[in-house]
């Protein structure tokens, strides 16, 4: 019999290894998730991928096997080997996807991405902005299998999503959920139940149960929703996709923030995808404080995600559908002071709090670092408003309309109080959901020439492309996907002209530090997305970005 250096066991859905030291060091080197603090026998979680690692692994140090554990590790290996055989194949540009029963033809590369899904199960959809994800999703629905189904989206699109499946598969009966409560599902006129239940993340909670027993398959628009698994729609979410024969998540912009976040979206979408959350840490992640998780390597573990199957990325270039590059143009502006030196005293109070050492509680800095980012931001978007909205007045006068982003009400206002002579519209957490579509369809028909929309509003909205090609930043967001987002929404198909963006930034407040913080996540967003590409800057902006705040507001104020 051939020396052997250990022996590996299944329990449990759990692979136990235990090796001579120098085996299992190795082996650590080899399967950086695998717990580096476990010696004598070290556990690797069970999944197909994990087979054929260690299929290979033993293969260069022979361990020993009973009869059933080397046969569930063949099968695993092999079943590992086939699907990416397969998937490979799908993905091919040069392959012909299935043909499926819609009005409306997918575009090729839609329908391998729908087929893609499909074969899997599950798969996470980040193509760009305006590449037609939702027709994708629709696609799948096709497909009787996934029947019924629940596409789960932010709160002002359900009525977009009915309209597009409408367009696409008139023949399926949809219900758009209304209320937090479980109610009987009504019949349609033929006397079918609901083919499609569209819902809204803030109601997902109070349906969870019902949509677990009634659905076969879920559509997760938007899913940078689930980024945090502390909320009530993370936990709605999981508990649905876990009893969903498939799972579909579809987001340009997966990661609003560190790239830690991406765990909780695919572990929403397919539990246990990339293994356990400690495995994950391990394996790709270095801790930025609070908790916060950011890739060691973004563009390796892109790759890993992509080639895995994971998630699908495509470009318009890759594609073939490109479209004018935006001209991003950074506009510095004046401000008034008088907003910032209103919040001097509180601010510094706060930055002290935060910068203290040791003697302060965790809870009471973590409260502080919320009340100086929410203080500072507003009164920087504030003593800027003015002047944001003269440049606005400068471009319209120009003959252009405009999208002009912000965040806090206060800014509003003063875009108002300074544009009032103008034809404006509001699409912000304020206003109904009829108020919105009014003003969307409003600035459509060209009856407005500006039309203001908070920068996590207009999520998923399509049809503005057609209405004006110039973005204006009027506040920053320290999410880059916020932004990216909010762009994408007249960047896209069916826009004719070339966009241009204008971030208007001001010397002073929260604005340089955003500015350089957005450099450092935009390197977690675009290394993981598109492994491929190359930064043309890579900020660091190091650790708490409110930590940051807080020191460079200090030293200004002692400058």
């Amino acid at each position: 019999m051939s020396h052997t250096y250990g022996k590996v066991t299944l329990d449990a859905g759990v692979w136990r290894i235990a090796a001579e030291p120098h085996i299992l060091l190795r082996l650590k080197r080899v399967f950086e998730r695998v717990d580096k603090g476990e010696f004598g026998t070290v556990s690797l979680h069970h999944s197909p991928e994990n087979c054929r690692d260690l299929e290979w692994f033993i293969q260069r140090y022979p361990l020993s096997l009973d009869f059933m554990t080397r046969t569930a590790l063949k099968t695993g290996a092999a079943a590992h080997r086939e699907h990416i055989l397969t998937m490979e194949e799908i993905a091919d540009p040069e392959y012909k996807p299935k043909p499926f029963d819609l009005r409306l033809p997918l575009r090729g590369y839609q329908g391998r991405a729908a087929e893609l899904y499909l074969k899997q199960g599950f798969l996470l959809l980040a193509d760009d902005v305006g590449l037609g994800k939702t027709a994708v999703g629709i696609g799948s629905l096709s497909d009787t299998r996934t029947l019924p189904a629940v596409v789960v989206t932010k709160t002002f699109l359900p009525r977009q999503w009915q309209y597009e499946i409408r367009r696409f598969a008139p023949d399926l009966n949809t219900h758009i959920i209304e209320g937090t409560r479980p109610y009987q599902l009504a019949k349609d006129w033929r006397g079918r139940n609901p083919d499609v239940l569209i819902i809204n993340y803030h109601k997902l909670s109070g349906w969870a149960e019902v949509l677990a027993k009634y659905c076969k398959s879920a559509i997760f628009d938007e899913c940078q929703e689930l980024r945090r698994d502390d909320s009530d729609k993370y936990r709605a979410a999981a508990h649905v996709s876990a009893k969903m024969k498939f799972c579909l998540g579809l987001s340009a912009t997966p990661i609003y923030g560190y790239g830690g976040e991406i765990f909780n979206v695919l572990d929403a979408i397919k539990p246990g995808c990339l293994g356990t959350k400690d495995e994950f840490a391990r394996e790709w992640c270095q801790s930025e404080g609070n908790g916060r998780l950011s890739i060691r390597d973004p563009k390796a573990f892109g790759s890993y995600l992509r080639e895995g199957f994971l998630m699908l990325r495509r470009t318009r270039e890759e594609v073939g559908r490109e479209l004018p590059p935006i001209n991003k143009i950074v506009q510095r502006i004046d401000s008034d002071t008088r907003a910032l030196l209103a919040v001097e005293r509180s601010a510094s109070e706060l930055a002290r709090i935060i910068l203290r050492q040791g003697e302060t509680f965790a809870g009471e800095k973590m409260n502080a670092s919320q009340q100086l980012s929410n203080i500072l931001r507003q009164a920087t978007g504030i003593a800027k408003a003015p002047f944001v909205a003269q440049f606005v007045r400068m471009l319209v006068e120009n003959g252009e309309r405009v999208l002009l982003g912000a965040w806090h009400r206060e800014c509003y206002t003063i875009y108002h109080s300074e544009l009032k002579d103008l034809r404006l519209g509001y699409f912000t957490g304020t206003e109904s959901l009829k108020q919105k579509q009014d003003a969307k369809d409003q600035f459509l028909r060209g009856d407005l020439d500006v039309l203001m929309m908070s920068l996590r509003s207009g999520e998923g909205i399509d049809g503005l492309q057609g209405a004006c090609k110039t973005v204006v930043m009027g506040e920053l967001d320290w999410a880059p996907g916020v932004i990216d987002q909010f762009i994408g929404r007249i960047h896209r198909d069916g826009q004719r002209d070339g966009v241009t963006a204008y971030f208007l930034l001001a010397d002073d407040g929260s604005d340089p530090v955003m500015a350089e913080v957005l450099g450092l996540k935009r390197q977690q967003m675009e290394g993981i997305c598109n492994p491929k590409q190359t930064l043309i800057e890579k900020l660091d902006a190091g650790g708490d970005h409110v930590r940051q705040l807080a020191r460079a507001y200090l030293n200004r104020r002692s400058a």
